[in-house]
């Protein structure tokens, strides 16, 4: 958790979180319901599973929710700027929701395994090549906007999934262009189908969202 100075991360790293930066709840929110879980196991015998979900993406997603790819996915189709933060060359690694959750449906029927499982896809993509990659699904050319990275972002995300691969049977199968052509399509029926209403609902409304790279 918070901008991890080991790469990939395995679940035995505990993360470098700034206990008092303008992430810090998000971030110690996390561990913390770790550390409740973990308690009710010890002390009731609570058969739990911990998943850490790394970024994830896809159909569905909220238009607002000021997640990267959803800001780019829209403000893309609205022949928007898309807005970078920090120089783009931080790093994320993407999953796409279909693989996120046979992950999880395979952690539940998992027996015995307690300790947390890190779920996400371990291909590594920076916030620039994202932008790029959304661009030329929406099929025409897009400028970029810098603003300055946001306090404690992480610079670089990126899982290590040997335990879901050795314990689950598990790894992404859906490739970020694959995932990104479905989300796009998503995104775009939305949109054409408010303004086939005549009416703007929030497909529309989305301009400059909060900075975020998750």
């Amino acid at each position: 958790y918070g901008d991890p100075m080991v790469h990939p991360q395995t679940e035995g790293y505990w993360g470098n979180v700034n206990p008092i930066g303008p992430r810090s709840c998000y971030d110690e929110g996390k561990r913390v319901a770790e550390t409740l879980m973990m308690d009710y196991h010890r002390e009731d015998g609570v058969d739990i599973r911990i998943a850490r979900i790394f970024n994830t993406y896809g159909t569905r997603m909220q238009e607002g929710d000021g997640r990267v790819v959803s800001n780019f996915v829209v403000q893309a189709l609205r022949g928007r700027e898309l807005t970078l933060y920090g120089t783009g060359e931080q790093t994320r690694s993407f999953c796409y929701v279909d693989d996120l959750v046979e992950g999880l449906v395979r952690l539940m029927a998992a027996e015995g395994r307690h300790q947390p499982v890190n779920l996400g896809n371990p291909v590594e993509f920076t916030i620039r090549e994202l932008a790029e990659e959304v661009s030329r699904i929406v099929g025409q050319g897009v400028r970029v906007v810098f603003k300055p990275l946001p306090e404690d972002d992480p610079t670089q995300r990126q899982p290590d999934i040997t335990r879901a691969r050795e314990w689950l049977g598990w790894e992404p199968a859906i490739p970020l262009a694959q995932g990104l052509e479905r989300t796009v399509t998503y995104f775009r029926e939305g949109i054409d189908r408010s303004r086939r209403n005549g009416r703007q609902s929030a497909w529309e409304a989305v301009g400059e969202s909060a900075p975020s790279a998750e």
